[in-house]
């Protein structure tokens, strides 16, 4: 088919849509012009003017979205010269056009081209700019009806942005032509009716990819795919036609974040190295796709089969030496090259426009001009940097600069923009051409420059197709990017290895399972197992689940940080206690010593230090004589504790009371046989009641896996907890009846204040244990006996410091208070 006749039949879906007009009834003669954009552009004068849309920057400045003042139009940097050939492409057409005499004779086309900066939001605007015009006031007729700045628009570059465009140019039959946007959802005629395109659409590529899958028996693939409606329709297409039933899965479908986020390009990638998929297929824009491959090559992903689609299929700047051993031999789906005679004469012609700064006018050429030249106009744009920098002249030798723009032998998207201006171009001569009372509109009138009809839709536009066209690979010709030099194997799941099982995945086919890892305490053995088996009950399964390891033993040990802490503040403890009983003893004669009940204060030094040797049966792996041990010894040692500081405190009382006129026959009752009596008899009940218990239900050592399934936890379990209670209580009792009658002694008149110090080490002692209780009970494992010990060691310095830790002062730093005359002396002044 010639190029005559396909540009006729793209008249067809044109036919109407370039003349449409806004019909609406206004109350005022004349609109204002409500803002006028600052775009980079290009512009040609004609008796019909042809808009376009292009990609001449790839960045821009944000945007103020703070709502608090009038936001300005972002400055566009990083020219693209490929953007402005494309341009240049549509200039050429249009001049070209011009030259023909049989198109559209008498009818000069002009242009107005703007740069998009690849922003919707730049794009939207320059769009309405073309629409609208930039007239600042606008003289209406009665009928509101006149020509439109222009008649169609060539353009958008992207999918996204022609969705939105389309989307409010549609609304007044304005039509737009992309040469670039593929998304399947723009071929919509409900939501996009003045849309039209001279590239093939999303659905082609689909299908072309599905057949090269088929081709090579790829059952297993991957996808990725931006988060728009490019992306999302292309998934669609792939999930309806590659799926189970199609005889293919995806492996995995992942979204590129729009601004390419790192952290997500870095989860993306890691899915790829971990998925069981060598083909990947990718659908992005360019500017994604280099991301993307930078993560790639930082992880350094190698050994998978690329698909690209025609958006990154030819980029210049993936096709590198360093990029081969990712890239190699990517199969691409690329649109269509053709030929544009004398398109590279027409690029060598290119001359600023030295009466405009780069603010308007031809402001794209002025551009291209600096870009090429590495020179500036006066006055300098925006953030030019004076290094060096020259004056542009215009007369620069351009034949001389060797640069990608003016390569004409590769021509694709040129090409379509190339079409797009000529299928407008024969639209516009149809309806010119028109014979009067056969035209298309109402009364059969015909349409003419002064005067254009509202748009009706006479027709549709369908893409020719080749039935029984099939796919053709010459393979020889395929660069496989693999040690075999041969086409990667890509199936659904590989064989299951030992310490996983097979899951069937639900809706797909047998050949697609998932390895799950074998739960805790379960293993396998054996390739592609189907059941897990449990581990016997002492041991647990490995870090690999492939066979059972005896599992690991926890106790409070001797070796541990925590262990060997306790035992040394309990050894501490002991020597403390042994120190203090040879200063009692080599100053056993001194009036401090013998005020005190010099043979009570013996007793409670040997029943403290055997207090803080009781703590060390709790440490170490539990048996069943330490675990009977452990708690009477520690019971009995503490009632002997509390025993003796009781007594001690009952003779202050008694003592006290014999001062008085006729008390002094309550001295006979707190003798020294009867102290010594006391004590035993108070013990006594204690230890009758630890065998009560060891006889009833004996403390054991017991094997917990209740806290942790991979660790057996030796603890001892109490037995009977009434016993237990029974203890404790015993203890408290004693020591809440020292605390009351020490309170009632603190006002006696003792040289010493030993009710006072009695008084305060029973209300640590009791604090202490209170505080134990719940603790105790929340503890697990070998923190109970972390509590219990730290208890112990706790209450036992509580009762040695604050009993003897005063006399000790007196005794070693204070001599000449320990006489009889100070002592008597001081309770004469009291």
């Amino acid at each position: 088919m010639n190029q005559s006749k396909v540009m006729k039949e793209s008249s067809l879906m044109l036919y109407c849509c370039v003349f449409s007009a806004v019909s609406s009834s206004l109350y005022s003669s004349s609109c204002q012009l409500q803002e006028q954009f600052n775009l980079n552009g290009m512009h040609k004068t004609g008796d019909v003017i042809l808009g376009g849309l292009f990609a001449i920057n790839f960045f821009s400045d944000d945007l103020d979205l703070t709502f608090t003042s009038e936001s300005q139009l972002p400055t566009c940097y990083g020219f693209d010269v490929l953007g402005y050939r494309q341009a240049q492409s549509m200039a050429f057409a249009i001049d070209e056009i011009n030259r023909n005499s049989n198109l559209l004779p008498n009818v000069t086309l002009g242009y107005s081209l703007y740069d998009n900066c690849l922003q919707v939001g730049i794009g939207f605007r320059a769009a309405l700019t073309l629409v609208s015009g930039q007239e600042e006031e606008v003289t209406l007729q009665d009928s509101c009806v006149g020509t439109p700045p222009v008649v169609g628009i060539v353009g958008d570059t992207t999918s996204s942005n022609s969705i939105a465009i389309s989307a409010v140019l549609g609304l007044y039959r304005v039509p737009l032509v992309s040469y670039f946007a593929t998304c399947s959802c723009l071929s919509d005629q409900q939501r996009f009716p003045s849309f039209f395109r001279t590239i093939p659409s999303d659905a082609f590529q689909v299908n072309a990819m599905i057949q090269i899958l088929k081709h090579f028996g790829w059952t297993w693939t991957g996808l990725i795919i931006s988060d728009n409606e490019y992306g999302v329709h292309a998934a669609r297409s792939f999930h309806s036609d590659l799926g189970p039933a199609g005889g293919g899965c995806l492996a995995y479908t992942e979204i590129l974040p729009w601004g390419d986020d790192p952290a997500e390009l870095r989860r993306i990638v890691d899915v790829m190295r971990k998925s069981t998929a060598r083909v990947v297929i990718v659908f992005a824009n360019k500017s994604r796709m280099i991301n993307l491959m930078k993560e790639v090559v930082r992880q350094n992903v190698t050994g998978l089969q690329w698909i690209a689609s025609e958006a990154w299929t030819s980029v210049d700047v993936l096709q590198t030496p360093h990029l081969m051993p990712y890239l190699g031999g990517t199969l691409g789906i690329s649109i269509r090259r053709g030929e544009i005679p004398e398109l590279g004469d027409f690029l060598l012609q290119i001359r600023p426009d030295l009466h405009h700064n780069n603010t308007d006018g031809n402001s794209m050429v002025n551009q291209f001009w600096e870009h090429t030249f590495q020179c500036r106009f006066a006055p300098p744009p925006a953030g030019w940097v004076e290094a060096g920098g020259e004056l542009c002249t215009g007369q620069e030798i351009i034949e001389n600069v060797e640069i990608e723009f003016f390569d004409v032998s590769d021509l694709r998207a040129e090409y379509n923009v190339y079409k797009a201006v000529y299928a407008l171009a024969y639209a516009l001569d149809d309806m010119l051409q028109c014979e009067p009372g056969r035209g298309p509109f109402s009364n059969n009138t015909c349409a003419h420059l002064q005067r254009l009809e509202p748009w009706q839709r006479v027709g549709e536009f369908k893409r020719s197709s080749f039935k029984g066209e099939e796919l053709t690979l010459d393979e020889d010709k395929i660069f496989w990017n693999f040690e075999s030099k041969q086409p990667p194997r890509s199936v659904c799941s590989e064989s299951c290895p030992p310490g996983t099982r097979m899951a069937r995945k639900k809706g797909e086919p047998e050949c697609c399972f998932d390895c799950v890892p074998c739960s805790e305490g379960k293993i396998s053995n054996t390739t592609d197992s189907m059941e897990c088996t449990s581990c016997p009950e002492d041991f647990w399964s490995s870090p690999q689940r492939d066979h059972c390891v005896p599992k690991k033993t926890e106790f409070l040990s001797y070796h541990e940080p925590l262990g060997i802490c306790l035992t040394s503040i309990s050894l501490l403890g002991t020597l403390i206690c042994v120190l203090v009983l040879g200063i009692f003893i080599h100053h056993h004669s001194t009036p401090i010593v013998r005020a005190n009940n010099s043979e009570l204060s013996f007793l409670l030094l040997v029943s403290l230090k055997l207090c803080f040797l009781c703590s060390l049966l709790f440490i170490g792996r539990p048996r069943l004589w330490t675990c009977q041990l452990r708690h009477a010894a520690f019971g009995i040692s503490f009632v002997l504790c509390v025993s003796c500081i009781l007594v001690k405190t009952m003779v202050v009382l008694a003592v006290f009371r014999a001062s008085k006129p006729g008390g002094e026959s309550s001295l006979k009752w707190f003798g020294a046989v009867q102290q010594r009596g006391t004590v035993l008899v108070l013990t006594s009940i204690q230890a009758a009641i630890c065998t009560a218990w060891l006889v009833s239900a004996s403390p054991v050592p017991h094997k917990n896996t209740q806290y942790h399934n991979d660790k057996i936890v030796y603890e001892c379990v109490v037995g009977s907890t009434v016993g237990f209670a029974v203890l404790l209580g015993y203890i408290g009792l004693l020591a809440v009846l020292s605390c009351l009658l020490a309170f009632l002694a603190k006002n006696l008149p003792d040289s010493f204040n030993e009710a006072k110090h009695i008084t305060f080490s029973m209300l640590i002692f009791c604090a202490v244990w209170v505080a134990f209780v719940p603790a105790y009970i929340s503890s697990p494992g070998k923190y109970a006996d972390a509590v219990e010990v730290f208890a112990i060691l706790a209450s036992s310095f509580g009762l040695l410091v604050a009993l003897f830790g005063p006399k000790c002062y007196i005794i070693l730093l204070r001599p000449e208070r320990n006489t009889k005359k100070a002592i008597m002396g001081r309770c004469t002044t009291k």
